[in-house]
């Protein structure tokens, strides 16, 4: 191992960290059931992959708008289902939340999962009317990010409020000295191309950079560059550092109404 694969290992310093997996799985699943059915959309299509799908969760009443949240997985693995608990928080405060799915690698590129989500969100947007949060956690964040980019043609971008990367990967290029790069395969060039942090951000955009104070140190770095890169190119940005949580546990948050997360999300 590397000195850069351990900078990305995040459950090897996390104590229980291999039972967050199974945890995420009952606990989505529990809260999937307990909606009514006319407010839980399951797998619907976006795109012609068959993980080109999202889940749509409604608040009662007439949504505000709707929180997009891609999951994470180092963009080959997981799926968006394991998250589903984490609509709570936004739904308590009358938003919609979406969670799409999307290719993974190697079937394809990180590049082309961009293209999914660009897919994904504009299908979301058509979908729930008002205005739009865009967040994504790790590989997620790093997706997120991408949307907030000048290069990529977001049809609904004037309609998305916020972005908001939870330890997010914003530099790509040290994922090429990594054995998940086996996976990946990520070159110097593709590796720039698809970092939000080599990127300029789209006029008038909102980044909020938020990580666990306990994560691994390439990720402090990770949210930290994002935020004040993008704050020299005229972007508003903020970084957080939340209190007594790590990789994991961040974005347990989103899931009760009145956490700090759940605030900046919708606020």
């Amino acid at each position: 191992m590397t000195g850069w694969d351990d900078a990305f290992q995040n459950g090897k310093y996390i104590p229980d960290g291999d039972a967050y997996s199974g945890m995420w799985k009952v606990t989505s699943a529990t809260f999937r059931q307990s909606l009514p059915e006319n407010r839980r959309w399951i797998a619907v299509a976006y795109g012609p992959h068959p993980r080109e799908v999202y889940d749509l969760f409604l608040p009662e009443g007439q949504p505000k708008g709707v929180l997009v949240f891609i999951h994470g997985g180092y963009w080959h693995s997981l799926s968006h289902s394991l998250w589903s608990h984490l609509a709570a928080g936004p739904m308590a405060h009358g938003w919609a939340v979406a969670m799409p799915g999307y290719p993974l690698c190697p079937e394809v590129s990180i590049a082309d999962i961009t293209g999914s989500i660009v897919r994904a969100v504009a299908a979301i947007g058509a979908r729930v009317a008002g205005d739009m949060v865009i967040s994504g956690h790790s590989a997620g964040g790093h997706l997120a990010a991408r949307m907030a980019c000048d290069d990529v043609a977001l049809p609904v971008a004037h309609r998305v409020r916020r972005y908001v990367s939870i330890s997010g990967v914003h530099d790509l290029r040290p994922l090429i000295k990594t054995g998940m790069n086996e996976v990946l395969g990520l070159t110097l060039a593709s590796a720039a191309a698809e970092s939000p942090a080599l990127k300029t951000p789209r006029d008038g955009v909102e980044l909020l950079a938020w990580v666990g104070e306990n994560e691994r140190p390439e990720f402090l770095r990770q949210n930290s560059l994002l935020g004040n890169i993008w704050r020299g190119a005229f972007a508003k940005t903020g970084c957080v550092q939340a209190k007594g949580h790590h990789h994991f546990s961040v974005i347990g948050d989103m899931a009760k109404a009145n956490s700090p997360l759940t605030r900046a999300l919708v606020a």
